[in-house]
């Protein structure tokens, strides 16, 4: 695929680390030039406090073979995102690829706490953090993608709209903010479709970020040592397979047939034939469903 998304201009919100980030080095690598944006700096860090920068990942597209640039933004100020998006404008003249993958509430949500127990505090602004700065990234960055036909817009969630219709996910918060990512592409679907664009929601599975090889105490080079503590942690897959997943819809010249779906990573590898780093093809999403909340023993034999 290299060279495919040559002269194609993409914004990455949200691409400090995990599938932001490889998903921005993984558009690189097909030759996008890349916008990337996060509050984590070399000058300042986020609340998160982690040396991840989104400098570190303009540097990475670089290496990948594209071209990227590090805009340091609050997707939460629409005066930020403005001029961000009054920077592509000017210097690009175009945006084809859109990105929203902010988040950053790691450490706001509680593990099955009902919403009168959650702190109130917290919970309203991981919804910030997760609907707003999607809301407000959109409203602003769309005129921009509508300009030319054929642009795509990707709404990073947490589960496909199937597994969250039918499964409480953590919290009263968490749930309602990942479904409402999930909607959003619907509606943008709906909007955007007659104008010539394509949105899509789309699902990595459990995603061995820097924050979960930090928990499990692991490294990518031996991450399987976690599942002495975590055997479904078998299915586990790198950010860089979610962002092989971004590049194949961005490439693909009939994307609008998956126009206002939810999609996943391991159902888009068996679609456009990608693998993850190692060469395998996790369906974790089918794995989660069939194994781990069936009751049965960690095994990912014929699922990845």
């Amino acid at each position: 695929m290299s060279g495919l998304l040559e002269r194609r201009v993409a914004l990455v919100a949200g691409a400090t680390r995990s599938a932001g980030r490889a998903i921005a080095v993984e558009l690189g690598a097909v030759g996008a030039t890349v916008y990337v944006t996060g509050r984590s700096t070399r000058q300042r860090r986020s609340e998160y406090d982690r040396p991840e920068t989104v400098e570190d990942t303009a540097e990475s597209v670089t290496a990948a073979g594209g071209y990227g640039i590090a805009v340091p933004t609050d997707h939460l100020v629409p005066s930020q995102v403005r001029a961000l998006v009054d920077r592509i404008a000017d210097e690009q003249g175009r945006l084809d690829i859109l990105v929203n993958d902010i988040w950053g509430a790691e450490k706001l949500f509680e593990w099955d706490s009902p919403v009168w127990e959650h702190d109130l505090g917290k919970g309203l602004h991981l919804l910030r953090l997760a609907i707003d700065t999607h809301a407000i990234t959109s409203h602003c960055a769309l005129p921009l993608l509508l300009r030319r036909p054929g642009g795509l817009v990707v709404e990073m969630t947490d589960g496909t709209a199937e597994y969250n219709r039918d499964t409480y996910r953590v919290s009263f918060f968490y749930d309602l903010a990942k479904a409402a990512v999930l909607r959003m592409a619907f509606a943008l679907g709906h909007e955007l479709g007659p104008r010539g664009a394509t949105a899509v929601a789309l699902t990595p599975g459990w995603l061995r970020s820097e924050l979960m090889l930090d928990l499990y105490g692991v490294t990518e080079e031996n991450w399987r040592d976690a599942l002495e503590r975590e055997p479904h942690f078998c299915i586990s897959e790198t950010p860089y397979y979610v962002g092989r997943a971004v590049a194949a819809l961005a490439a693909d010249p009939a994307v609008s047939r998956w126009n206002g779906a939810s999609l996943s990573s391991g159902q888009l590898a068996q679609a456009y034939g990608f693998t993850d780093l190692d060469g395998s093809r996790p369906d974790a999403w089918r794995y989660v469903v069939e194994v781990q909340d069936a009751g049965k023993p960690a095994d990912a034999t014929g699922y990845r």
